[in-house]
Order: C-alpha cells, then structure tokens, then sequence
C-alpha cells in the first residue's frame, strides 16, 4: 500500500469515526458555499483561526484531503504525532522562515495534494482574520494555485459554561468564491491579494 493511499485512509477513518460526531453533533456544524469548493486539481484554503479543532473540522465539512502545517512539537507527541502526520498535517517550526515546511507544501500541491493555511498564522481570539500574513499568495504565485477563502464562525468560543454546564456553540463553515493567485511575486501583489483574501474572509464571518 502506497503512502498516498494509507494517508487517505487514516485521514477518512479519522474524519468519519472521529470528527464527524464532533461537527455535527457537539458543535451542530453547517457548511454554506459547498458549490465553490474546487472538486478536481488541488488548492490552497486560507481560513481565519480561533480554535485547535479548526483543521479536522474545516477538513471533514469541506470533504476533501486537506493538509494543514502544524507546530513541530505536537509531532513529537506519542500517538497524536503519528494520527497527524498520517492525515497529512506537515511540521513548521514558529517564528522562521522555514524552507523545508515550504518545499512540503509546494510538493503536495504538485502531486495534486490541497494544502490549508490559516491565513494569521496564529489563533485569533476574536476569531477574525486580524494581520494576515503572506505566505499563502507567495504559494499560490509559486505553485499557481487557486486560494479558497474560507470563514469558520465561532471557532474562538466553541465551548462555554454556565453554572459548570458546558454550552457548545454552532459551528457555521462558509465557503466564498476561489481567488486567482498573484500576477508576481512583488510585495505590492502579494500584499494585494492578501488583503483581498483577508476583506472576503472577514466579510464571510461577517
């Protein structure tokens, strides 16, 4: 059995025993906007970024095989690091700029793999798209790649408590219209359509 084909397999086994009851049951998950998603070639999802649960979620409501970078150290963790790595998350080390976490993800867009990239690199405690980062139109330019603007609403706050009961909130995944990548790899148009991205999105959450 190929690599490919195993990664395919822990990633839907995963999605459907695991995730599945998690998004529609815990959070009562709804995915607007399926239409836009891409179903042939691979692309990059650029989302906003509240919660940990934001990856597995965001991959399952889509319904396609979607890698997302993860921090390094959750691949050293026994059992996790292996679920992780055989769904196709791929390590970034925070902080530098990274060549081999690049060379990754230009590879998996090559062999039609799509890659998801939260577009602040980091989590956002009002669960918006606050000072997005470049990376994403650098890859789409690189690779030429559509991006896929994608908002999940509500991730910052999925869970509350009141009176030690815990409130789950509706977890709402809205997908808008692919953008095309950057004509160059000059600051201006990659600054250009990172804002782009960032205005749909946020306009997404709304």
């Amino acid at each position: 059995m190929t690599n490919d084909v195993f990664q395919k397999l822990i990633y839907q086994l995963v999605s459907k025993l695991f995730v599945l009851p998690i998004y529609r049951f815990f959070f009562r998950g709804h995915l607007i906007g399926r239409e836009n998603i891409p179903q042939k070639n691979s692309f990059i999802m650029v989302s906003n970024h509240g919660s940990l649960l934001d990856p597995p979620l965001l991959g399952h409501a889509l319904g396609r095989n979607i890698s997302f970078m993860a921090k390094a150290e959750l691949f050293k963790i026994p059992f996790l690091g292996f679920i992780i790595k055989a769904c196709g998350a791929y390590p970034v080390k925070r902080g530098i700029v990274d060549k081999n976490t690049i060379k990754t993800a230009c590879t998996k867009l090559s062999n039609d793999n799509c890659i998801g990239i939260f577009i602040d690199g980091t989590r956002q405690k009002n669960g918006r798209v606050n000072k997005p980062k470049h990376g994403a139109a650098l890859l789409a330019f690189k690779n030429q790649k559509l991006l896929l603007p994608v908002a999940i609403v509500n991730s910052h706050k999925l869970i509350r408590f009141k009176f030690f009961i815990p409130l789950f909130s509706k977890i709402v995944i809205k997908v808008g219209t692919p953008v095309q990548p950057p004509q160059s790899s000059s600051r201006d148009d990659l600054n250009s359509v990172t804002m782009y991205l960032q205005d749909k999105i946020n306009n997404l959450i709304g």
